[in-house]
């Protein structure tokens, strides 16, 4: 297989090349560029010295469907709606790590992401990635969807209960934080050191855009869902999401049953680990990696479950969940160039 990278400057992009790089069956890859054509990507990030010298190519549709067989768009929203139409009429399989096919409706996107959304009959094309829940579907896909960070973890976190345990839909609550790198590479005041460092602040509250994106994932297991409360916070670190979830189940239950549960839902997912009872886990310990870590309790005074999901934003939430997505589609061993352990310290 053949791969290119569009977008290859920003965070994903480094970190589809870190996993492109050692997948023992991509043959070549190239990257692309809108900004630094003709410069060596390591010159872009100077830890791919002596490891890859490829220049930053065009972005060229016509001669990228020549040359490749499968395409990452690593773009902001907004750029891969008017590219990957092309791709797929070449017959070229995407992966597009942006928003821009995660959503049927076309109405949502453009009242979620304030911008055009692509043609309804390209988002109709589309799966939505999230290999866990929909493996079955990416097998066949020709286009994928890549989830959100913050809608990985969260889905992850809730479909087991949504799933198995008569819970009050109505009381989800997503209390979610991200490090600085879930904002992308480029400068921005929100992200400057002296705005993050030793600080803890809320944003987008109510209006993030991956609220209704968090909302259709669920329905697939939860139909009758109602809003979901959903707000996130900047946390003074580089990566890693937490998303502590809040809900109420109808019946009584325990934390036992719960931990099951959960272990039976993912015991055959190699990216889903489940911590034993009364353990949880933190973001530094999936760093780097494809996994996402989930702790569960019950609160037998107030009759609450709290879920815990950790994902790093850059892997399992974008680069690795695209490297797993296009493992699946190409019906080979799920965990091919994702088998290494999380970075600690």
């Amino acid at each position: 297989m053949k791969a290119a990278i569009i977008g290859a400057t920003g965070y994903s992009g480094a970190e589809l090349i870190r996993f492109l790089h050692q997948h023992p069956y991509i043959k070549d890859y190239t990257v692309h560029s809108s900004s630094q054509v003709g410069v060596e990507i390591s010159e872009s990030y100077p830890q791919l010295n002596q490891i890859t010298s490829l220049p930053l190519q065009e972005i060229n549709s016509l001669k990228i469907s020549e040359d490749a067989d499968i395409v990452f768009m690593a773009t902001p929203s907004g750029i891969s709606k008017d590219l990957t139409p092309g791709f797929v009429e070449n017959g070229v399989k995407v992966i597009d790590l942006s928003g821009d096919f995660r959503f049927k409706n076309p109405e949502v996107y453009e009242t979620w992401y304030k911008q055009k959304a692509a043609p309804k009959e390209v988002l109709q094309k589309a799966v939505y990635g999230l290999t866990e829940l929909n493996r079955e579907q990416v097998k066949e896909a020709k286009l994928i969807a890549n989830p959100g960070c913050y809608p990985t973890a969260t889905i992850l976190g809730l479909s087991p209960l949504l799933k198995n345990i008569n819970i009050d839909s109505g009381s989800i609550v997503i209390d979610a934080k991200s490090g600085a790198s879930g904002a992308g590479r480029k400068a921005s005041l929100g992200i400057n050191f002296c705005e993050v460092n030793e600080n803890f602040r809320i944003y987008k509250v109510n209006e993030h855009q991956h609220i209704p994106e968090i909302e259709q994932g669920l329905k697939t297991v939860c139909p009758q869902l109602q809003p979901i409360k959903f707000n996130t916070h900047l946390v003074p670190m580089t990566r890693g999401i937490m998303a502590t979830i809040y809900c109420k189940p109808l019946e009584k239950t325990s934390q036992k049953l719960l931990v099951e549960l959960y272990q039976q839902f993912y015991e055959k997912e190699p990216f889903v680990r489940i911590r034993k009872q009364g353990e949880y886990p933190a973001t530094k310990e999936v760093y780097g990696s494809n996994f996402c870590d989930i702790g569960v309790t019950y609160d037998e005074r107030t009759g609450w479950i709290t879920v815990v999901a950790v994902i790093d934003n850059l892997v399992k939430g974008a680069a690795g969940q695209a490297i797993q997505n296009l493992n699946v589609m190409l019906g080979i061993d799920e965990a091919s160039g994702l088998n290494g352990p999380p970075l600690f310290p």
